[in-house]
């Protein structure tokens, strides 16, 4: 089973800075950007758990609630991924650390 801490590590701290973020900030393309990130991510993890299934997408709830988002959809693929490659679960993290910095 794979370890997936550098991928729950890598979403939460993200997801604190979204959460600590202002108002401004998040309308200046955080939240867009984290919303993206959680789109991605979800749909990681669905192709996981469903390969038979287009992955359905994750609504857009608002810049207040893409905090929230970003944290349910990394911990949905660090969960799919305990029984991924190492490859998988690189990439994740590279994906939520290149969006933190775009943030």
């Amino acid at each position: 089973m794979l370890d997936v801490t550098p991928l729950v590590t890598a979403v939460d701290h993200l997801v604190d800075r979204l959460r600590a973020a202002p108002q401004s900030r998040l309308q200046r393309g955080a939240a867009a950007e984290g919303l993206a990130l959680a789109r991605e991510l979800a749909a990681r993890a669905q192709r996981i758990e469903f390969p038979d299934r287009e992955p359905s997408p994750m609504p857009d709830a608002g810049m207040f609630a893409v905090a929230d988002q970003v944290a349910v959809a990394g911990h949905d693929l660090a969960e799919a991924l305990r029984n991924a490659s190492a490859g998988e679960l690189a990439e994740a993290v590279t994906l939520v650390e290149e969006a933190a910095r775009r943030m």
